[in-house]
Parts: C-alpha cells; sequence; structure tokens
C-alpha cells in the first residue's frame, strides 16, 4: 500500500461526514495515522514518520475491508460498534464501545531507525498502551512459564521448540489486538511505564484493533481477518500412538498389530525421524533406510488394520537430497545452521563431521512448490497426515539471530522470522488441497503464528520434560493458544523426555510408579485436547509397557483410551461449530464465566466445549512429586537424574480427595454420579487413579457414542444422549463423511437438539441435509443423571419427548 503524501493535510476539524470504506488518513505531528475499517468491529491503525514511503503487505490477513459506513466528526471516527478518537498532536489513539473506552495508546509510537544491512530505511518499531489497574489479559501464545494472565509479562516473543507466538491479545473488557509484525517482538507490561509492543524490523507501525465484546467474539475477529478453521478427518480425534522413534516398518506394523490384538482402541500411528537414512539424507521425503524399503506395503497394511499414517518431515534438508540440490540452485536455502548438527549418528554431535543440512527459503512460492514435489513423494504412497517438526525452525549460533538472508520476495529473515511456520505450514495445505480435495489436509507442527488455524494445522508444545509442573504447564499454555483464534493444541502425553524415571535400566520409566502416575494424570488432560497422542522419548509409552490386563495402571490407560471414543460424536460435533462458529474446544473459564471474577486467573480448569467442566488432577498424590529441570536441548544429553523413591511400592486402589471450584451462574453435575452443585463454591471431592473430576453445566446436550476399536468401526445407531436439567439447553449433533471436503459444498447433515427446562420437555428436530452413507432410521437413548433412560426411534421427522 503506497502511502499518498497528497492527503497528509487532510484536516480533523471537518464538519461530521459519513463516508463508506475508505480510510481516514491525518498527519497528527510528525505522524501520518491511517485508520481503515475491515468491520464495524475491526479497525487497522497503520502509522509512520510523515514522509516515509512505505508498503504493508500482511501475511495472515486474507480478509478485504467490507463496505462499512464511517461517521466523521472533529477528531472523531466511529464505526456502528467501535469510535476511535485521535491526539492531533501526538496520533495517540483512543478506542471505545458503548460510551466506554476500551484502550488507549500511551503517547505517539516510536520508530528507530535501521541504518545499515538489508533492512536499513525501516525501523524498530513501538507501540506503548494503557491499561486499567486491573485488567486481565491473555493469549499472545504457548508461554511455558504456568499463566495465563499476561499482566507484568516481559518476554522476547520469537518462535522456539517450546513456546510460540501470534501476537494475538485479547482483554477481559473484550477488545483485542493483532500486531501485524513478524520480526522478534519484545512483549512488555509495567504497571507505571504501560503495556508495549516493540519489533525489531517495521516499514510501519500496523495492527488490528478488535471489539467482539467477548473471549469468543475477539476470536471470531481475528478468524474472520486470517481465516475459519477447515474441518480435520474424523478419525483424527480417535487414540494416536508415537514414540522417539521406531526405527523400521516391521515395528510401526508390529505396534499396530499388537493394539488390535490386545483390542485395545487406535485409530493413528507416527513415523517419527531418520525412515530416510543418514543425517546426509536428512529429510529427502522417502523411504531410504533399508529397514523402511517397502514404505508403501506398510502404509498399505497400515490402512488395512483401519488404521491411518502420520509421518515426521522437517523445513530442513540434508545435502544429498534431491529437494537440497533444487532449492540450493535457486539460492532457496538458509545459511544458518540447524538441526541435526553433524552428519554421525552419534550423541552429542561429532562437530568435525557437519551435516549441511539447510532451511528452506517458506517464504518463497517456488521453495514451497519444490516442497511439496519432494513431499508428494509420500502423499503418492498414501501418507495420511504430516507431523512438521522443527517449523520454527532450530538455529544454534548467537548471530543466526541477526541473520540478513533476503526472505521470499517480501523481506529479510530477521524482519519476518516469526511468520516462518505460518508460511511453510500453509505450503503444504495448499499444495495438498490442489493436488486432492478426497483427504483433508491434517497437520500437527511444533510451532505457530497467527492465522495458522486456517491452514489444516494444529500445534503440539514441542519438547517438554516429563514433570508434574510442565503437566500444570501445558494447561495454560494451550488456553492462551485458543485465545489466539488458533483452536487446536495437543501435548506430547507423559511429556518427552522421561530418562529421569528409568531407575531400573534404560526404557524402564512405564513400570516406575513415579512416572506411572504422571502418565495417567497427563493422559486425563490430554482426554479434553483436540489430538489425543502418547509420544515420547527415553522409554517407548505403548500401552503393553506400562503392564498388562487386569493390572491397574494397565486397565486405567485402557479405560481412558475407551472413554475417549464414547466422547467422539460429541468432539466431532464442536469441531463443526469451530469450523462454522467460530468456537473453541480448550476454553478458559472467563470465557463462558467472565463475571465470576474468581476465574480469570485460574489455570487448572477449563471448559471442553460448552458443556463440559474439565477439572484435572494435576499434582501427585500417590508419589512424590520429583522437580526435574530441563529443557528442549537438556533433555537430549541424557543426563542421569533419577527420580527418589522411583522403586517404592504403591497402592493405587487408596482413595485420595481433591479440591475443585464450579463457576458460579449454573448448576455442575458430576459426570460420574450424576450428583448436583450450585456454582460458585469450592468443593471437595472423593478421587482415585482412574478418576477423572468432571462436570457438566446445566442445560446440557452431550452425545456419548459407542466403544470402538477405531472410528468409523460402528455406525452412531444408538447414541446416548446425556440431559441435564436445570436451565433450558441445546445441541447440535454434526455428521459427515468423516474425510473429504464435500463438507464445504453443504454434504453434511445436522440434528439440532433442544431442552425446555420449563415443560421438561427434549425436541429432537427435523435433520438438515444429507451424506453418501448417512443413516435414515436410528435410536436415541435419553438418560438424566439419575440414571433413568427412554429410548426413542427416530427417522429425520422432529419428535418430542417429554421426560421427568
Amino acid at each position: 500500500m503506497k502511502q499518498r503524501t497528497s492527503i497528509l493535510a487532510v484536516l480533523l476539524c471537518m464538519a461530521a461526514t459519513a463516508v463508506n470504506a475508505e480510510p481516514v488518513e491525518v498527519q497528527a505531528g510528525p505522524t501520518h495515522v491511517r485508520l481503515e475499517f475491515y468491520t464495524p468491529q475491526t479497525v487497522r491503525v497503520t502509522k509512520a514518520p510523515v514522509g516515509h514511503q512505505y508498503e504493508s503487505h500482511s501475511l495472515v490477513v486474507i480478509a478485504k475491508p467490507e463496505e462499512v459506513k464511517v461517521t466523521r466528526s472533529g477528531n472523531t471516527v466511529s464505526s456502528s460498534v467501535l469510535t476511535v478518537k485521535i491526539d492531533p498532536k501526538t496520533g495517540a489513539l483512543t478506542f471505545l464501545a458503548k460510551g466506554k473506552v476500551l484502550l488507549r495508546e500511551k503517547g505517539a509510537p516510536q520508530f528507530e531507525a535501521r541504518t545499515t544491512g538489508p533492512d536499513a530505511g525501516k525501523y524498530r518499531v513501538t507501540q506503548t498502551f494503557s491499561l486499567d489497574r486491573h485488567e486481565a489479559i491473555y493469549g499472545l501464545g504457548t508461554f511455558q512459564n504456568g499463566k495465563m494472565n499476561r499482566r507484568g509479562e516481559h518476554k522476547l516473543m520469537e518462535q522456539s521448540n517450546l513456546e510460540d507466538f501470534q501476537n494475538v491479545l485479547q482483554s477481559i473488557k473484550g477488545w483485542g489486538i493483532y500486531w501485524d509484525n513478524y520480526s522478534r517482538t519484545q512483549f512488555d507490561d509495567d504497571a507505571v511505564k504501560g503495556m508495549s509492543f516493540s519489533s525489531e524490523v517495521g516499514d510501519c507501525e500496523d495492527y488490528y484493533m478488535m471489539y467482539g465484546g467477548s473471549a469468543d467474539g475477539v476470536i471470531a475477529q481475528i478468524r474472520h481477518l486470517s481465516g475459519d478453521v477447515p474441518m480435520f478427518p474424523l478419525w483424527t480425534y480417535g487414540f494416536w500412538q508415537c514414540k522417539e522413534r521406531y526405527k523400521s516398518a516391521a515395528e510401526v506394523l508390529g505396534v499396530v498389530d499388537k493394539y488390535r490384538k490386545l483390542q485395545v482402541p487406535i485409530d493413528g500411528i507416527i513415523q517419527d525421524w531418520q525412515y530416510w537414512g543418514s543425517n546426509y539424507l536428512w529429510n529427502a521425503m522417502d523411504f531410504l533406510n533399508e529397514e523402511y524399503a517397502n514404505g508403501d506395503q506398510m502404509i498399505n497394511q497400515i490402512h488395512q488394520k483401519h488404521a491411518h499414517f502420520m509421518i515426521s518431515i522437517w523445513a530442513s534438508f540434508g545435502p544429498k537430497t534431491q529437494a537440497y540440490h533444487q532449492l540450493n540452485e535457486k539460492n532457496l536455502l538458509f545459511d544458518f545452521e540447524t538441526w541435526p548438527q553433524s552428519g554421525l549418528p552419534f550423541w552429542p554431535p561429532r562437530m568435525e563431521y557437519p551435516s549441511g543440512v539447510r532451511v528452506y527459503d517458506a517464504f518463497s512460492p517456488e521453495a514451497r512448490d519444490i516442497y511439496w514435489q519432494n513431499l508428494k513423494r509420500l502423499f503418492d504412497k498414501g501418507t495420511d497426515a504430516w507431523w512438521m517438526d522443527s517449523t520454527d525452525p532450530d538455529f544454534f549460533n548467537p548471530q543466526d539471530y541477526h541473520y540478513d538472508h533476503k526472505a521470499g520476495p517480501n523481506g529479510t529473515w530477521r524482519s519476518l522470522r516469526n511468520a516462518f511456520p505460518l508460511e511453510t505450514v500453509r505450503g503444504v495445505y495448499q499444495s495438498q488441497r490442489k493436488e486432492s480435495d478426497q483427504k483433508r489436509v491434517f497437520i500437527m507442527t511444533r510451532s505457530a503464528f497467527a492465522g495458522q488455524q486456517h491452514y489444516g494445522s494444529g500445534l503440539w508444545s514441542g519438547d517438554v520434560t516429563s514433570s508434574w509442573d510442565m503437566l500444570r504447564k501445558q494447561v495454560p499454555a494451550g488456553l492462551s493458544y485458543s485465545l489466539t483464534g488458533c483452536p487446536n493444541f495437543n501435548t506430547d502425553i507423559g511429556g518427552f523426555f522421561c530418562g529421569s524415571y528409568n531407575t531400573k535400566g534404560p526404557n524402564s520409566a512405564p513400570t516406575n510408579p513415579q512416572y506411572q502416575e504422571l502418565y495417567v494424570r497427563w493422559m486425563q488432560y490430554a482426554l479434553f485436547c483436540p489430538v489425543f497422542r502418547s509420544h515420547g522419548a527415553d522409554a517407548p509409552r505403548e500401552i503393553w509397557q506400562f503392564g498388562k490386563k487386569g493390572e491397574m495402571v494397565y486397565d486405567i490407560i485402557e479405560k481412558l483410551i475407551r472413554f475417549r471414543y464414547r466422547l467422539i460424536p460429541y468432539l466431532y460435533s464442536t469441531a463443526w461449530q469451530v469450523t462454522r462458529n467460530n468456537d473453541s474446544y480448550l476454553r478458559p473459564l472467563f470465557s463462558d464465566f467472565a463475571y465470576d471474577k474468581k476465574v480469570w486467573n485460574m489455570t487448572d480448569e477449563f471448559m471442553f466445549g460448552h458443556s463440559i467442566l474439565a477439572a484435572p488432577i494435576l499434582e501427585a498424590q500417590y508419589t512424590q512429586e520429583q522437580i526435574i529441570r530441563e529443557d528442549a536441548m537438556t533433555g537430549w544429553d541424557k543426563k542421569t537424574i533419577k527420580a527418589e523413591n522411583g522403586d517404592s511400592v504403591v497402592d493405587w486402589s487408596d482413595h485420595k480427595i481433591a479440591t475443585k471450584y464450579l463457576p458460579k451462574g449454573t448448576t455442575w453435575y458430576d459426570f460420574w454420579t450424576g450428583k448436583s452443585y450450585r456454582g460458585g463454591q469450592m468443593i471437595t471431592i472423593q478421587t482415585s487413579l482412574s478418576h477423572i473430576p468432571m462436570f457438566v453445566r446445566a442445560g446440557s446436550i452431550l452425545p456419548l457414542g459407542p466403544e470402538m476399536q477405531y472410528v468409523s468401526e460402528k455406525k452412531w445407531d444408538n447414541l446416548e444422549i446425556r440431559l441435564y436439567p436445570g436451565a433450558d439447553g441445546d445441541f447440535t449433533l454434526y455428521e459427515d463423511e468423516g474425510d473429504n471436503y464435500n463438507y464445504e459444498q453443504g454434504i453434511y447433515s445436522v440434528i439440532a437438539f433442544h431442552w425446555n427446562d420449563r415443560t421438561h420437555t427434549l425436541s429432537i428436530g427435523d435433520r438438515q441435509g444429507q451424506f453418501p452413507g448417512m443413516l435414515t432410521v436410528r435410536k436415541f437413548t435419553v438418560v438424566l443423571p439419575d440414571g433413568t433412560s427412554r429410548t426413542v426411534d427416530y427417522s429425520g421427522q422432529e419428535i418430542m419427548i417429554k421426560l421427568i
């Protein structure tokens, strides 16, 4: 967008004027200010020094400005929702809605000129804002510090293995900001100095102020700007097994076979790195390791066993790969040092034998095309899903932070650095969509930027340590990520590095009671994540590693996996609400209960969809909690820290107690017992290792499916409909073919359920829509909290059921 100096003298004292979708541009002291409403709720703010010509092309925002009626009077610009007041001396803005101040800029922006290198002529850009004294703010990304409220935070936001940043912030007051800058950005909040964003490189200040009125409203606005959330395949919501790493096709098939033999449900198996062979062939995107000589046959056999296959791919290539040569010929590889550093398969790395692995320039459309051309080999072999590792990407040397390589057509590495994961994921999504609409894109990625929800991807939280402290941190990390508009979050169940629990020799952690308790509690948390996936290093995590049928830990794990499958009708219907209505899976309690200040900073409970209150146990109750201090790099050093009392005998049948808070404003039911509680109080409940504290709000209608070995094994021809009286309620059951993108053409069905609490009547509405293979006749078994039930026949026409 070229700035037009001819309009810089627009007067602020004009009479009230109505304009339609035209940006408002003014000169305020030394600053040129431009306001452009994208919707009545969202205004884009760009600022630059007067006379500075700039272009500002967003990698994130794909929406176009709507025809928004804007009224201008003096120094005030208003839509039907948002009002912006401009300080004529400094250009500082004040944002209001419904006559109340939402947010104020604290003075003019700061532009610190960059005078050397490829970024010369640009600026370090800083803007400070004033917040209310007790105003809570949320989002920004997956901070691994156990906090959710960003007040008092000081963080250099740069993508890494464990933390990822989206530059989307929202307030308990219902406003949000997307700071549209891709360089490393310092975020600070100080009670005296204010809240600020300071980005290393910018051609101008560029951000979007959004008013949603609530957390959900802000999420709707950022998704309007950056894109909606496409549906994942139905099978992605089943159980996934992985480890670092399976070393042969035979081992992969053996794992699937054993799950089937034990009759423990599974839907996905993941192949981690080095199926390509040596580090010099790093990420060759082909089965070049001799142990995978028949990789395509392996995938076919996995499919025959009714499972799906995900494979690890990276953002870098070894010097002996085809992709490396194709990219290098066109100068589309970065020069900084990345993982793996050595070409030899030893740890620690032998630096005298450098790997030569280099990261590709994901900002280049041509490089993204070459990437897909090589990845297509695996796609053509039948690969179902992509595990995009090191999308941060990894780099090690301090000077790499200042690497000035030209990146794509739009800037330097320094100026675009944080958007790398967005661009590499976008490239795979768009290429696969062009290739075929018969298989939905499913990507797990280690890093994410704003807008990444639009490209068939979900984030996992990186190589987290196996500790109670880290488990507790995953809850606010996932909630914070969801508040940026990106809903798909998951973690390595049990943590990635579990070596500290190998007290009886290699791979012994799963028989160590300390690790068993941690693993079970982590799995109980993960039960409420969109992806339910066991993975890690230092010891295998398959269910039989923890014991055998009839032993308590084994039986608890099996029970949890089976229960996950019962939740899938609720979860898949929630997925539809995420896609269609800008909903979220993981919801901080203030999303639904903002009027209850006790939940504003709560990090150990959350809503799973709109009905279920998940309150997992996040502290050791049966064993001693081990303090483990490792990070994403030291974990690879295979330290010899050992867990204390790891050999102790534990009576898992003992009962414990836990205290949980139930938000006020509704009645809550214990999912397991049906007992009801008044909201707004702490309650003490009896627990056991097998027990997951889980409550359902009054007015909820909760569909449960049959137990299955895989998601398509059984039809949903007699769903259990759990009904929780005490308030009116609605639920929409969503169904489609389970894969492909036909749903985008309206090929799906929905059935609306409504509970009238006054008349004690459940209505099951007319089925809307259809799809191939749809059930035309079915049963629903309605179950009340006291266990009473009633089964009804349903053939697609509305029926009314009088209950109680």
